[in-house]
């Protein structure tokens, strides 16, 4: 087995992981709660889907791949597929929104919340060895299948725990400490299934072929500031709705709409024709007799 190096620029890459984790959790987590305040299931649906793109494409694959960066194997080049790092985010975003629907819609109870745990914690583990088998290097990668199976408690544990965070938790500081944990659990699943990898060089692979890993900062940062602006754009077109609707979808109409102007369009064209309301009456003429 040859060498491999998991933090290749210091502390740089696990805290960089650290953050995005925290950040995508913590507006995840944002936006379950406005979920839970939707009075319609297709508001809840939309706040819901737009917490799967935050949390399994910034807390989940975004953390995986910036600490990607920071893994290097000495003896061989290390080189990205995009085609499975791609697939390795649609997984990701899938398997959070599942769960999210599955505890976001319905009676909310500890057997839903496991299942639905167990269920994302496995597309989890999936966006992970996926991205895994999107890096090729000049050997065979191997596994150690007790911290494999470890990553795999951690995930649906993890997993299982932040969905209960999604449903309960309310208010900046419940919800930045319920983040922090969600972080720590994420990049713990990371490293524990980068700890369980082994690489063996083999002399027969002359050419390694894919992306280098620092030339994937530029498409990955676009498709992040992608992500985010659709996300931001997507919230505020929700909240916006929601200020200006009763919930329901049916527009909210001003305090003065009545009052300040009795004589509507709507009543001035119930109004029988040939006679045209006025806005006040007009005192009768009186004659005088001269």
């Amino acid at each position: 087995m040859t060498e491999v190096h998991h933090f290749t620029y210091g502390i740089f890459n696990p805290i960089a992981a650290y953050l995005l984790a925290f950040l995508g959790s913590f507006f995840g987590l944002l936006c379950t709660a406005r979920a839970r305040d939707a009075r319609t299931r297709s508001r809840r649906t939309r706040w819901l889907g737009i917490a799967a793109f935050s949390i399994g494409g910034g807390a989940i694959w975004l953390m995986h791949f910036s600490a990607m960066l920071g893994f290097d194997v000495p003896a061989s080049p290390v080189r990205f597929d995009i085609v499975m790092t791609l697939a390795s985010l649609v997984f990701a975003v899938i398997a959070v929104g599942l769960g999210l629907l599955i505890v976001g819609h319905g009676a909310r109870s500890l057997p839903r919340v496991i299942g639905a745990g167990v269920l994302t914690g496995g597309g989890v583990l999936t966006m992970h060895y996926t991205g895994m088998q999107g890096m090729h290097v000049a050997g065979h990668v191997h596994y150690n299948l007790t911290l494999v199976l470890a990553s795999a408690i951690i995930a649906v544990v993890a997993c299982t725990v932040a969905l209960w965070f999604a449903i309960s938790v309310r208010g900046w500081l419940p919800v930045s400490g319920a983040a922090a944990i969600m972080a720590i659990a994420v990049c713990g699943m990371h490293y524990t299934g980068m700890a369980a990898m082994s690489v063996s060089l083999d002399g027969a692979i002359a050419t390694v072929h894919g992306f280098r890993p620092l030339a994937m900062i530029v498409p990955i940062t676009v498709l992040t500031a992608a992500t985010i602006v659709g996300v931001a754009l997507s919230a505020l077109q929700a909240m916006t709705e929601e200020e200006f609707t009763d919930g329901a979808g049916t527009p909210k109409r001003g305090m003065h709409a009545e009052t300040t102007n009795p004589w509507s369009l709507k009543q001035a064209s119930a109004a029988p024709a040939g006679r045209r309301p006025s806005p006040r009456p007009v005192p009768a003429r009186s004659t005088t007799n001269l």
